[in-house]
């Protein structure tokens, strides 16, 4: 009897063993050697987990339209990256006292030509703030699609505003102080109010790229003649170059200038920006005659590496024409940038510049270019040709041709 007993455990414990080896064969047969690994699809930034996530690739069937979804919202980043819009380029400008008109069609001149977007920085006279506002806002809306614009007040360091308020021109000055205001701007084109665009600003504004590592400003020469120039002859301070600098059209770099160690001749040491200004003038406001623009050719004298010239064609003024034609940039490619300081918008001893100003001034949104603006200044310049500047009339129009191409363009759909 016991022997059957002992019999019937060994095949019970045999059996059970067996049936434990078969299990364990069928459970492992499908694991690879080795350590598990599990798949964690990867997290699309801002993509929140949902279900399918929480299960896992369960199948590969599920994968597959992972892989496609996250495929689908990377090609859709890719192309939202794409289309956002370039930044714009930013235009500044200072008007106070009768310089609303003249001012709106400086703006006028610069968005009509302009291929990129603008942005327009405005530094008027508190008075003139609704003025500004008002004639911008009726502007047609393909032309407002081109620009934004900030209107501000005039500001100038408290313990001196109204010395440099005074400074040459009303409100001039202000231009100096645009690095310490705009804080937030990288880099800006500074205009006169006096100033017209006939050539796109993109193209000036690419002057930024030619900037090497130390430059942080460019301008024009004040003139291209030594023998008629003025400063070389009458200054009694220290100016840039040959024959100084004109700050009409400045192009700033603000980034570098706020960042800038100056070289000077009244400390050892390298002043920023905002420590050099008040001591320059409280040196040398009894030499400088034209205001700001002395104190910043002061300032490139002594920092000749920080400043590029560009040519006068981007700052042409009655200076290049009226005792003959002295800007050989304009005479090969046509006046880019016109310049009308000495007041000839408002007067007839320029009449050449005065015709490109009433031109623009008068040009009517939307209407044919050719017909309304181009023809009728070509007329106008025709009986202008008993002055110097009028024999060179055929500079005023050459790059306002190429320019009158995108006048009309309609903002693209979306």
């Amino acid at each position: 009897m016991r022997r059957y007993i002992r019999a019937l455990t060994l095949c019970t414990v045999f059996a059970v063993f067996s049936g434990l080896y078969v299990y364990s064969k069928l459970f492992y047969s499908d694991v690879s050697v080795g350590p598990k690994r599990v798949f964690v699809p990867p997290r699309v930034p801002g993509a929140r987990r949902g279900a399918a996530d929480r299960a896992g690739p369960q199948n590969t069937h599920w994968y597959n339209r992972y892989i496609m979804r996250q495929r689908g919202q990377m090609e859709a980043a890719g192309a939202s990256i794409q289309s956002r819009p370039e930044p714009p380029m930013h235009l500044a400008v200072v008007a106070c006292g009768e310089r609303l008109e003249e001012t709106l069609t400086m703006i006028k001149s610069a968005v009509l030509f302009s291929v990129k977007r603008l942005y327009l920085h405005i530094f008027a006279e508190d008075q003139l703030h609704a003025s500004f506002m008002e004639a911008l806002e009726s502007w047609p809306g393909f032309i407002r699609s081109r620009f934004n614009y900030t209107v501000y007040s005039i500001s100038f360091p408290s313990e001196n505003a109204a010395e440099w308020k005074k400074l040459f021109k009303p409100c001039a000055s202000q231009r100096l102080f645009l690095p310490l205001i705009l804080k937030d701007i990288d880099s800006i084109v500074y205009v006169d109010s006096d100033i017209l665009f006939l050539q796109p600003v993109d193209q000036l504004w690419d002057f930024l790229s030619q900037f090497n590592s130390s430059q942080l400003a460019a301008m024009a020469p004040e003139h291209e003649e030594p023998r008629i120039a003025w400063y070389n002859r009458f200054a009694r301070h220290p100016f840039y170059g040959r024959t100084g600098i004109n700050s009409g059209v400045m192009l700033m770099n603000m980034t570098r200038m706020r960042s800038t160690f100056f070289k000077n001749d009244m400390t050892s040491v390298g002043l920023r920006w905002e420590e050099l200004l008040m001591p320059l003038l409280q040196k040398y406001k009894l030499n400088i005659t034209w205001g700001d623009q002395d104190l910043l050719n002061i300032i490139f004298h002594y920092n000749p590496e920080s400043f590029l010239e560009f040519p006068c064609k981007w700052n042409y003024r009655p200076d290049h024409c009226i005792y003959g034609s002295n800007c050989a940039s304009a005479e090969e490619d046509g006046i880019y940038i016109l310049h009308g300081n000495r007041g000839v918008y408002h007067d007839y001893k320029q009449p050449a510049f005065r015709a490109v100003y009433e031109a623009i001034k008068k040009y009517a949104f939307g209407t044919d270019p050719t017909t309304s603006l181009l023809d009728p200044l070509e007329n106008e310049l025709l009986g202008t040709t008993h002055t110097y500047c009028g024999k060179s009339h055929s500079l005023f129009t050459k790059r306002l041709m190429h320019s009158l191409a995108n006048i009309n363009r309609k903002p693209p759909h979306g």
